[in-house]
């Protein structure tokens, strides 16, 4: 027999970054208000929120090259780049007020200064690298930036990297010291810690597997209890939808006008890492390649030093992969059962668009680890096979969704989709994802509970001081803000506690 649970202000589903995040605001914006998670898992930030899913570099568009486009006149758009690392200093302040405040501690827990860096082989690969830093090196976001196609600078900025590579191919690189290495999936579980000490109720092992609206206007979940093997049914004002691959089936069975026509294609990563302390202490920094022709932009080759379980931990890839699963604890059908009437023209032209996706997938799943170990090899000429482990990364789900580029356009970054009236929002997407989780909740904010955001401003406005402005035009700004989070998050250790 069911029971039904009422007088909830706001229903979280899933405990990742995301809803981490967002019941973190709304905690401080309006305490009295009463907060209820889901997680079908037994614990916090299991999927894509964990440090070994893939989730963990701190995207500011210090490295990342794909945020950065070669016009047709041959000029640098950093439009993008300049968008995400906006994004990301609003994380770095809301993360800084959170430490201040006492909300949570030990911020060398989940981040640590860690140089970004872009490497290519080629003229031409060099030449576009050379105008990107001319681009980036102008504005004060990237300030401190470093380019350098001298080797013995770079072997002196990467020595793992120099070490047994000729010297016939030109090769660059850009480096900037302001860099993070941000683990999410020990913030997500302070986060949640927090909350759980400040009266958020947190259901795990409870599986949400229907939502509808009643005639009161309320949300109805329909929520099994993996314990008890029985269903529970709660209503509430609001709904995020935060459960990963797992949002697109839920923001289906809503039933909204604005979740139709949209669908889902997963992709996992695997990534390879390294065993051998004496490899992973010759390797400080993360270094970001370019995408080979043809593959998606979430599999840019970057070889990363990851602080991870207190560990000093050194990993490459990522490797494409496939399955049908949307999550990583997800079923063989979720993408056979997301195709609904109403998406399924959007996905057919998907898979006419993306063939050469398709058969980038297929080789990537093919490949032996000796082949990976020739990848590996571009970036380490002296890797060795015994030190290097593969290690399956989080499922990602890329929204496939009709567009003015055409119908079924696959998108490579994070979608929030809201119901015209606020009720209810679902996260959808990757990349760039937890890095710009606070931007993005205080977007759901803005749209869903817009009659509460003059009252919230603030508040809002002493978490995050740039709130409503941008740190691009306000270079006075932007110092402060960099001063003040750089005091309160980075540790300055010459020998951190790692090892």
């Amino acid at each position: 027999m069911s029971k039904r649970e009422t007088n909830t202000d706001v229903f979280l589903i899933g405990t990742g970054i995301m809803s981490a995040t967002l019941g973190t605001l709304l905690k401080e914006l309006v305490p009295d208000w009463k907060i209820t998670v889901f997680e079908k898992l037994a614990n916090t930030g299991e999927e894509s929120s964990n440090e070994w899913n893939n989730a963990g570099t701190g995207h500011a568009a210090l490295c990342e090259l794909n945020y950065t486009v070669e016009r047709p006149d041959g000029s640098i758009d950093i439009s993008k780049a300049i968008n995400i690392n906006e994004q990301f200093q609003v994380s770095m302040q809301f993360w800084s007020y959170l430490v201040n405040s006492k909300r949570i501690h030990n911020p060398k827990d989940f981040i640590m200064p860690l140089p970004h860096m872009s490497l290519v082989e080629g003229e031409e690969n060099v030449s576009f690298l050379r105008k990107r830093f001319k681009a980036l090196s102008n504005n004060p976001l990237f300030a401190g930036m470093e380019f350098s196609d001298n080797p013995e600078k770079l072997q002196d900025w990467i020595p793992l990297i120099m070490d047994g590579r000729n010297g016939n191919e030109p090769i660059a690189a850009t480096k900037i010291d302001s860099g993070t290495d941000v683990n999410f999936g020990a913030l997500t579980r302070m986060l949640f810690n927090h909350l759980d000490d400040n009266g958020v109720t947190i259901k795990y092992k409870h599986s949400v597997h229907d939502l509808k609206r009643t005639k009161d206007g309320l949300w109805e979940l329909t929520v099994r209890n993996l314990q008890k093997n029985t269903i529970e049914r709660h209503t509430a004002k609001f709904v995020f939808i935060g459960g990963g691959g797992g949002s697109l089936h839920l923001l289906q069975k809503s039933g909204i006008p604005e979740g139709k026509h949209i669908g889902g294609f997963p992709v996992s990563g695997i990534f390879m890492v390294c065993k051998n302390p004496d490899i992973v202490n010759q390797h400080h920094a993360k270094v970001y390649g370019k995408a080979k022709v043809g593959a998606p932009p979430m599999s840019v080759p970057h070889l990363d030093t990851r602080f991870i379980d207190n560990k000093k931990s050194l990993l490459f890839g990522p490797f494409a992969g496939f399955s049908p699963k949307f999550l990583k604890t997800g079923s063989m059908f979720d993408l056979i059962t997301s195709v609904k009437p109403d998406n399924i023209f959007t996905m057919l032209s998907a898979g006419a668009k993306n063939m050469g996706l398709t058969k980038y997938l297929i080789q990537q799943v093919m490949l032996s680890k000796e082949q990976r170990m020739e990848e590996l090899r571009e970036f380490i000429p002296n890797a060795k096979m015994e030190d290097w482990d593969l290690v399956v990364a989080g499922q990602r789900v890329q929204v496939i969704k009709d567009t003015d580029a055409g119908k079924g356009t696959l998108q490579f970054g994070t979608e929030v989709i809201t119901a015209g009236d606020g009720s209810i929002a679902a996260l959808l997407g990757a990349s760039p994802g937890a890095s710009t989780a606070v931007q993005v909740m205080l977007e759901v904010l803005d749209k869903c509970f817009p009659q509460h955001i003059e009252e919230w401003r603030p508040k809002i406005k002493e978490m995050i001081p740039s709130y409503g402005l941008s740190l691009m035009e306000n270079p006075a700004l932007l110092e402060e803000v960099h001063t003040s989070t750089t005091q309160s998050l980075i540790t300055t250790e010459k020998e951190p506690f790692y090892s």
